[in-house]
């Protein structure tokens, strides 16, 4: 089934056994959810995100894998992944956040959103049992990060709010071996579910896909509010390193007077520091039509960026070595000189600051190791 967008808050699918029950997974596989309850007319509404989904015996979610099963909600994804890579941490993208660091990424399957141009559309639009080939426990996913050298665990690829639970057990077990954890995510979730959420996470990377809500409800089924509230409880209210990305879209959120809204906004509310990493599209998934980001625009929307006063904004998916490189705020001297994804030279020092005039970076920083590069290697990870 695939909902109109339009209808998208309450688009649901039911599967059910032979004798009326619902199914079970092929492998058995279920978990406890949290955040739902049950309403008068016999359903049960999940409060996970703002689509809140009303379910009746055996019904799932838009986001497909969070499903009704007797009177509760179990999430069918806990403990199986798409797969695990090890990536090189500006690929979330995070540039300020351990540079040249490897980060162990996994996601699962499905999404809370309905996005049109989505570019892990294989990933997050697949029922699930298509794609989730491994199976990790939290403890496994964490001790696997720490003996290949990652410094971190991306939830990553498909939206980890919609596999929120296992995203925070995995957490959990990370912090417990000294890793730490990123989050890629749109943001779409309800305040409760958030603040337990942001709570473990160590960085995000935040998803702002359009400044209207007239995009966010066209071209991915949601609303802009709830995004912008999630923004601006992880930066005013927690301790997790933010970055935001925004796809740009020829046509459809890369105006000029967009632009200087969404940039202006993000200065006002988030602050100047917070880093903007403005990404090219490419023809994917539903709008095949629509032309790949010119060099241009990219430049364009960097420029009006820093004409609002973000002190630090990138551009993505394209060579661009003075979109990638990050300067000091200070003396105005290259600190991080990077290419796509490799650093080719690095002038902080081990606590994040100028090596020509101290002047501060904001971030997370370390001692710097030899950049990991443009390298993705695939993972195996064995069962608990």
């Amino acid at each position: 089934m695939k909902p109109d967008l339009a209808r998208a808050a309450v688009a649901v699918e039911q599967t059910t056994g032979a004798q009326g029950r619902t199914a079970p997974d092929a492998d058995g596989s279920s978990h406890p959810a949290r955040w739902w309850h049950a309403i008068e007319d016999g359903r049960i509404q999940c409060d996970l995100c703002p689509r809140d989904c009303r379910l009746h015996e055996g019904q799932r979610g838009l986001c497909f894998v969070r499903q009704r099963r007797g009177d509760a909600m179990v999430l069918t994804t806990y403990g199986r992944s798409s797969g695990f890579c090890i990536d090189p941490i500006e690929k979330k993208p995070l540039n300020h956040f351990y540079p040249g660091s490897n980060v162990l990424s996994f996601g699962t399957a499905g999404c809370n959103l309905a996005c049109k141009f989505c570019q892990n559309w294989d990933i997050s639009k697949s029922r699930e049992m298509d794609r989730l080939m491994d199976q990790a426990g939290p403890e496994a996913i964490a001790r696997a990060a720490r003996e290949r050298g990652s410094a971190s665990v991306a939830f990553t690829y498909n939206d980890p709010v919609i596999f929120a639970e296992y995203a925070m057990d995995t957490a959990d077990a990370c912090h417990a071996v000294g890793v730490k954890t990123v989050a890629v995510t749109a943001g779409y979730i309800h305040d409760a579910p958030r603040r337990e959420f942001f709570d473990r996470m160590d960085a995000a990377n935040v998803d702002l896909k359009g400044f209207t809500d007239d995009f966010y409800f066209k071209l991915t089924g949601a609303r802009l509010a709830p995004v912008l509230d999630t923004l601006q409880y992880v930066a005013h209210e927690t301790d997790c390193w933010l970055e935001l990305t925004t796809l740009l879209i020829p046509g459809h959120n890369d105006s000029e007077s967009e632009l200087r809204a969404m940039t202006r906004w993000v200065a006002d509310h988030l602050g100047l520091d917070v880093p903007l990493h403005f990404t090219a599209f490419h023809p994917d998934y539903r709008m095949e039509e629509v032309a790949p980001t010119p060099a241009s625009t990219l430049s364009l929307a960097r420029r009006v960026a820093m004409e609002n006063g973000l002190r630090h904004v990138y551009t993505g998916n394209v060579h661009d070595r003075e979109g990638g490189t990050t300067v000091c705020t200070g003396c105005g001297a290259p600190l991080i000189v990077r290419d796509w994804h490799a650093i080719l030279d690095y002038a902080l020092t081990e606590d994040g600051a100028c090596r020509h005039c101290a002047t501060p970076v904001a971030g997370r920083f370390g001692r710097y190791q030899p950049s990991f590069g443009r390298r993705r290697i695939p993972v195996r990870i064995a069962l608990d």
